[in-house]
């Protein structure tokens, strides 16, 4: 992890379609009501003799359809969690391994699938690894008066991202408003760190792991600090205040909020928990969210895929939601060097909960979500030279902005010493990590300043303003090979304004605050 923040990290809207009753279910047309077929037909299959999975049924959103379906997952063996009415998402659990295939068939149901492949609590423990931390001493009252002083936080200089995008001479002029939150949907947040608590808004976040909102207070921060720490450093980068301690924050005077999605102990971001956390966000007052993850298990969910298909639409519902709510969302490219334009991509890492094998992944039924859900904004990275990441996804029509992400290739100039994103850790700790986790909250804090700019911009206008401000560096003429060991790593293709590695360009904090 000290090298990459990888899956963590960093889904493919599938177009409704509503399955009919077949006669093979021992109906025929006319013999019964729809209501009386569903629930004749989840009775016939209600079995109990599989693994208990978690599942997303997407309906209708009508009171009469949302009533009828209930019963139908009641019926097949199931047990609902909760259910987002005004999305038409119901959660459930169930053993009967024909629960999904029975749902699909209920009048109303337009897709249903399970959200995991490991029964409950059993999911397979990813190995995280650890961080390289930096500890910072506790500073006394004089340090933190000279920081203040200096205009600079006592981190700030080993910080070449802010100076990279802008954000310290904007924090001079609009450091950000409270009245706008930005959610970090992810691991946790440690609330009680001295750059955090400052920002830290209690009141809009929560646990949405058990894919129902938990708002008992300390629920959004992390299980395990050791290994739950991304989320605070999603936070950091986000809103650390500028308070004579540790690092700044892109925008340091804006509200962060922690929404934790994970797992415990095995750290898996399943459907469920993230239709919660948008709905959440959207229900409390969030303006911007922050994505740096994948939904699990699929690194990429497939409209051919029953189960995958529902993952997609479930969490599409949940993010047109929050948008439709005035929410600015976030999402990472993935840290795959993949091109995700491609004619093809080849998927290794899939379904990660389990055994994952080998498929070949069609770019166009295939989508990562969050990040290419429609209306997310899609971020790559870039390293200290304001070059593509070795390690970021890529593609044309995809990429919408880029942002620092970090890159050990690429050498920043004195005083800072290292290539990686230095932000918070729990515990009041500091570390460097890269990836396009971290390029995220770089563009969610320019859009937290965007909003505290034009409070009344809706999230089209503040995507349209992050691509008009943003800087491309364009494509070099030099081959792409960050690693140096002869092999072309990938190929920059469009033009100075627009192309695959950088969208519209590297995000301008400065800007954001003066138009």
């Amino acid at each position: 992890m000290a090298q990459l923040s990888s899956r963590r990290r960093h889904a493919l809207l599938a177009v409704p379609v509503g399955l009919a009753l077949t006669a093979s279910l021992g109906f025929l047309p006319g013999a019964a009501s729809a209501a009386q077929q569903g629930a004749t037909a989840t009775k016939a299959t209600a079995t109990t003799d599989g693994p208990l999975l978690s599942y997303v049924i997407n309906t209708g959103t009508d009171r009469a359809t949302l009533g009828k379906v209930k019963k139908a997952v009641t019926a097949a063996g199931g047990s609902i969690v909760t259910t987002y009415d005004r999305i038409g998402v119901i959660v459930a659990h169930s053993k009967n391994p024909e629960f999904a295939k029975t749902l699909r068939a209920v009048p109303g149901v337009q897709s249903a699938g399970a959200t995991r492949t490991a029964p409950i609590s059993t999911a397979a423990t990813t190995d995280v690894g650890k961080p390289e931390k930096l500890k910072l001493p506790k500073s006394s009252a004089l340090a933190a008066e000279r920081s203040l002083a200096s205009g600079k936080e006592p981190l700030e200089g080993l910080q070449w991202d802010l100076p990279a995008i802008k954000a310290d001479q904007a924090a001079k002029i609009n450091p950000g408003s409270r009245k706008v939150t930005v959610g970090v949907i992810d691991t946790g947040v440690d609330d009680t760190h001295p750059d955090l608590a400052p920002n830290f808004s209690a009141s809009q976040s929560a646990s949405c792991v058990s894919g129902k909102a938990d708002t008992t207070p300390g629920a959004w921060r992390p299980f395990d600090p050791d290994t739950d720490y991304h989320g605070t450093h999603v936070a950091g980068t986000i809103a650390a205040a500028r308070n004579g301690v540790g690092v700044a924050g892109v925008a340091p005077n804006v509200k962060v909020s922690g929404i934790k999605v994970s797992t415990a102990k095995d750290s898996f971001f399943y459907a469920e928990s993230v239709v919660c956390a948008f709905v959440f966000a959207a229900d409390h007052g969030v303006a911007v969210t922050n994505n740096s993850y994948y939904v699990d298990p699929w690194l990429f969910n497939c409209a051919d895929d029953p189960d995958q298909k529902a993952i997609a639409e479930s969490v599409g519902r949940a993010t047109k939601y929050a948008q439709g709510k005035g929410i600015v969302n976030v999402a990472s490219a993935g840290n795959s060097n993949f091109d995700l334009a491609a004619k093809e991509i080849i998927d290794t890492s899939s379904p990660n909960d389990t055994t994952p094998g080998s498929r070949k992944i069609d770019p166009a039924k295939c989508l990562d979500v969050p990040a290419q859900l429609p209306g997310v904004v899609t971020v790559s990275a870039t390293g200290p030279k304001s070059l593509k990441s070795f390690y970021s996804n890529y593609g044309s029509n995809v990429i919408d902005v880029a942002a620092p992400g970090g890159d050990k290739y690429q050498v920043p100039e004195l005083p800072a010493k290292d290539g990686r994103i230095l932000s918070t850790m729990p515990g009041g700790d500091y570390a460097y990590l890269q990836g396009t986790s971290m390029a995220g909250p770089h563009v969610a804090g320019v859009a937290a300043l965007l909003k505290s700019a034009h409070p009344k911009s809706s999230p089209q206008e503040i995507q349209w303003l992050l691509k008009a401000q943003a800087d491309n560096p364009g494509c070099s003429t030099a081959p792409y090979d960050p690693d140096g060991d002869g092999k072309i790593d990938g190929v920059c293709a469009g033009t100075k304004h627009v192309n695959n590695f950088y969208g519209y360009g590297i995000v301008d904090a400065l800007d954001a605050v003066q138009d």
